[in-house]
This record gives structure tokens, C-alpha cells and sequence, in this order.
């Protein structure tokens, strides 16, 4: 990203699977950092992350860590955002961070650049990055919500293993291979088997039958739209799949809108690919997009049982789009609205 001005940057979780692709994402996109620090717990001190054809060594989190930082990014869990965050916007920097633990809050914005990336200018030193299903779902929304109205959503949701966690996608490929020799498969980072199966759970459960993650992505929708009274509801899957999450999307709009008119809507729209011709055999898949920045849009078309309906299928890298690289736009557009505090040139 071109500017003449300089960024320490701090990533909170370096040794995760989002603190490595936050990294990597940074190194792509040549964010103009002066100085690049890996922050973990204690037990990871001493410990090497690959950043930008090196490696940088993991220093231990604490309240010290963030003197000089202007950008910090948390890849870690809620208690360690609750914790670390207010200490880091304290210390001059702007936090972003991926956990859930601030998404709600009233006086933190939820933002996806290409959906409310204004929101950053109302921050007050931390800024939350929404759901991994909810970043893809409302890159697609947004611009169908703005040319015809949006009156209902029904999202169901194909989860990759990588959502949970490195533990689980090395136990798909561990649970992968034993079938294919014969043997029992391991079964211990979740609460069902995941190769060979499908599962419809494993979040924590909520109200009503739901889980967390229904919840999450029906709450942070509606903030992330400014449209608190929209009706949309959702169902969380887990697929055996590494990367990618995809998901089924029924919408109804309050204004007809065809599905040619949504191909080519959603095609302009930044941030999306249509990938859209069942002839020819073209629609995205997980596997396809993995390691891509952009959400991949495809299985547009009209839905005959109601007037003003339609149904989309979205696939995008969680890792990316769905964490890492959302954070790093974010940041990208602090700087560019003058959102950060004082940076050295």
C-alpha cells in the first residue's frame, strides 16, 4: 500500500493459524511497517514464525509489549483481547482484533472495508473483525441491499476445519489417512468425527436450540448493515474441508431484482468474483479458493416460491477474507482516513 509513512506493527496469536496468515498477509500487501514484532504467550517465547522470506522471533505478550506500537492485530482468544486491547489502545495503538470479545460492544465498530469501512473514523482505539461467515456474507448483501432492499436472509453455513483451529485440521488429515488404511480414526479436537461426515454443531449452545455461532453471524449481520431489525436467521455446519468456508444463501429484497441484474450487480461489486455458469460446470468450491483474497460468489438464481427472491452460494478463505486479510484492509483504510494516532515518517 503506498504512503510515505511508516508503522511498528504488533500481531497478538503470531503462532496461530490466523497470527501466521496476518503475517503472510502483511508481507503480500507490503504494509509500510518500520517494524514487524510476533506476540505470544510464554510458552511459545523463543519460538520462530515465518514473516516475509524470514522469520521473526516470538516475544512474550505483555502490557510492555506495545510501547512504539501503532497497529496491533490480535489473533487470540477473547480473554486475551479483553485483557491486552484496552492496554494497547492506551499505549497509542489502534487494535484490531479478530476475537468476538468486542464485536458487539456499542462504542466499537464492526467493520468490513467494502460494507461500512466509514465506521472506522468512530473508533476509540479498537476495532472488532467480524465473523468469519459474516465478512463473505455481507460483501454480498450490501450491494444487492442497496439496489433493491433487503427484507429477509436464511444462511446455512459449510465450515471448514481451519475455523476451529489447527488441532482439528490436523486431525481431518490424521482421521483421513486411518480410513484410508483401515484403522479407527482419532477423534478428540471435536465433538464428532469429521472426516467422512458432516457436522451441524460443536459451538457452544445459546438460546432457543442455537449455538454461538448462529448467533454470531445473525447479530454481527445486522450491525455490520446498520439494519438492526433484519430478518435473518442461520445454520451452522461443519464440512471435512481444510480451508474455505462456504454458504448457502436465500434473500428476499424488498424491490424485484433478477438474477442477471444480481450477476452483474455482484460482479461490479468490490471485493467479489462471479463465478457462475452451472453449464460449463463453473461455480466456486473451498478448494479453488483457498488462498485467494476476493469472495467468490456463484449458484445465482431465482427462487421460484416466493416474488422477490433470490439464492447466491459464497465460498471464501476463512484465514483471508474471513480474518487475516479484513484486518489488514482495515488497517490499510485507518491510514487512509487518518484514523491512526501519531506514526512515524
Amino acid at each position: 500500500m503506498p504512503t510515505s509513512k511508516r508503522l511498528n506493527v504488533a500481531v497478538v496469536g503470531a503462532t496461530g493459524m490466523v497470527g501466521n496468515e496476518m503475517l503472510r498477509v502483511l508481507a503480500q500487501r507490503q504494509f509500510p511497517s518500520e517494524r514487524v514484532i510476533a506476540l505470544a504467550s510464554e510458552r511459545s517465547k523463543g519460538l520462530t514464525v515465518p514473516y516475509n522470506g524470514s522469520s521473526l522471533k516470538v516475544e512474550e505478550l505483555s502490557e510492555a509489549a506495545f510501547k512504539g506500537i501503532d497497529v496491533a492485530l490480535f489473533a487470540a482468544s477473547g480473554d486475551i483481547a479483553l485483557m491486552y486491547g484496552p492496554v494497547a489502545a492506551e499505549s497509542g495503538a489502534l487494535v484490531i482484533d479478530n476475537s468476538s470479545a468486542w464485536r458487539m460492544k456499542e462504542n466499537v465498530p464492526l467493520v468490513v472495508p467494502e460494507v461500512n469501512g466509514d465506521d472506522i473514523s468512530d473508533n476509540e482505539g479498537i476495532i472488532a473483525n467480524p465473523n468469519c461467515c459474516a465478512i463473505p456474507l455481507t460483501v454480498a448483501l450490501n450491494p444487492l441491499k442497496k439496489m433493491a432492499g433487503l427484507e429477509r436472509v436464511l444462511v446455512s453455513t459449510y465450515q471448514s476445519a481451519s475455523g476451529a483451529g489447527r488441532a482439528l485440521v490436523d486431525e481431518l488429515e490424521e482421521q483421513t489417512k486411518a480410513i484410508a488404511d483401515g484403522k479407527e480414526p482419532p477423534v478428540a479436537a471435536y465433538p464428532y468425527q469429521l472426516a467422512y461426515n458432516v457436522v451441524p454443531g460443536g459451538w457452544r449452545l445459546e438460546a432457543d436450540g442455537y449455538n454461538e455461532e448462529e448467533v454470531k453471524i445473525v447479530n454481527e449481520t445486522r450491525k455490520i448493515l446498520h439494519d438492526p431489525e433484519l430478518r435473518i436467521t442461520a445454520t451452522c455446519v461443519r464440512v471435512p474441508v481444510p480451508i474455505g468456508h462456504g454458504e448457502s444463501v436465500f434473500l428476499e429484497t424488498t424491490e424485484k431484482i433478477t438474477a442477471d441484474d444480481a450477476r452483474t450487480l455482484l460482479g461490479n461489486a468490490p471485493g467479489i468474483v462471479v463465478q457462475d455458469d452451472p453449464h460449463a460446470r463453473l461455480y466456486p468450491t473451498p478448494h479453488d479458493v483457498a488462498g485467494k483474497d476476493e469472495v467468490y460468489i456463484g449458484r445465482i438464481r431465482e427462487d421460484a416460491s416466493t416474488r422477490h427472491g433470490l439464492l447466491l452460494w459464497i465460498v471464501s478463505d476463512n484465514l483471508r477474507k474471513g480474518a487475516a486479510l479484513n484486518a489488514v484492509q482495515i488497517a490499510e483504510q485507518a491510514i487512509q482516513l487518518g484514523a491512526l494516532g501519531a506514526v512515524k515518517t
